[in-house]
């Protein structure tokens, strides 16, 4: 932890000396006088997307400048960082931040250091990870299906968007809280998951906010949440706390810019984003599709940020071959 401050101090030191106060109020003061590029590390027309082009309408009411979203997926949601590596630090060029960015250099090589590159902005949403079966389940309560996984070891399959996914990482926590062996089943998408296990191909699914309308249609059971306290959306399903096992998994999603990023444009962004919390069209997407609003200004969230980045290597190491 010592170590990533020192990080943190060194690479804010090192912006320092390219950026006086003087240039920094100047440049804050006219900031932004052109369209600012949001790269979105997702494919468009999914959640992330939606709530990425939301976000940058809302911004855009605040900023009084258009907000391009550029798509760039791939690297299991890391694009955006990436990009911020040879990005230019004035603020018209930033990027989505989800919590994966953390994981991704410890399971890969990649371009970005997570406490070095980036400036971090804002956390504005979180989304919530929820176990769930299919309707016609014989599995009618947690208790009954981790019963089965204790009976059977690895007869109880239980399916993710993908290995080291936020979803994943819930499943490998429930299981050793549970003390039961499960398989786990990675899938291209929330979507696909879903799909495979109410054609009877699964047991389970841990999904994402994705799993509400099937929730609300009666199609899949929702036995559990990997959060704190009970989401809005998910307000009848205990959390896995609740229930007897510690596993809450957060899964902000932030907006950041590269290093260097100047602080008075890094606040003025930060109350940007904290004003599009309170705009009625932003919460009506955010709302629609069951994501929760979760705030951390700057300073939070860069200390969110450096903390995460050192209990990532924790989370990988006992993940192991799960």
């Amino acid at each position: 932890m010592k170590r990533l401050y020192k990080l943190a101090v060194l690479s804010t030191a090192v912006s320092a000396a390219f950026f006086t106060p003087a240039t920094m109020a100047k440049g804050a003061d006219s900031y932004p006088s052109k369209p600012i590029t949001l790269v979105v590390p997702y494919a468009a027309g999914g959640t992330t997307d939606l709530i990425g082009r939301a976000l940058g309408a809302s911004l855009s009411k605040q900023l009084g400048q258009t907000i391009v979203v550029e798509n760039k997926p791939g690297a299991a949601g890391s694009m955006g960082a990436n990009e911020m590596v040879n990005t230019k630090p004035d603020g018209y060029k930033l990027a989505l931040t989800p919590v994966g960015i953390f994981r991704q250099p410890y399971l890969q090589k990649t371009r970005y250091d997570p406490v070095k590159d980036l400036s971090y902005i804002a956390a504005f949403a979180s989304y919530d990870f929820a176990l769930g079966v299919d309707a016609n389940s014989p599995y009618k309560t947690l208790d009954d299906l981790l019963k089965h996984a204790k009976e059977k070891p690895r007869e109880l399959t239980i399916s993710s968007p993908g290995r080291y996914s936020g979803n994943h990482v819930a499943i490998v926590e429930l299981a050793k809280e549970a003390g039961v062996q499960v398989t786990h089943v990675p899938y291209k998408s929330d979507s696909e998951a879903i799909g495979a296990l109410m054609g009877g191909h699964l047991d389970a699914v841990m999904s994402t906010n994705v799993i509400i309308p099937f929730m609300e249609s009666g199609k899949v059971r929702v036995l559990g949440v990997a959060a704190e306290k009970r989401p809005e959306a998910f307000a009848d399903i205990p959390t896995l706390t609740e229930s007897g096992y510690s596993v809450v998994i957060p899964s902000p999603l932030g907006i950041a810019g590269p290093k260097g990023l100047p602080q008075e444009i890094v606040e003025k962004l930060d109350l940007a984003v904290k004003a599009a919390m309170e705009d009625p069209d932003f919460l009506k997407v955010i709302k629609d599709y069951g994501v929760r609003t979760y705030y951390m200004d700057n300073k939070a969230y860069t200390q969110f940020a450096i903390e995460n980045f050192e209990n990532e290597k924790d989370v990988i190491e006992r993940m192991g071959d799960e």
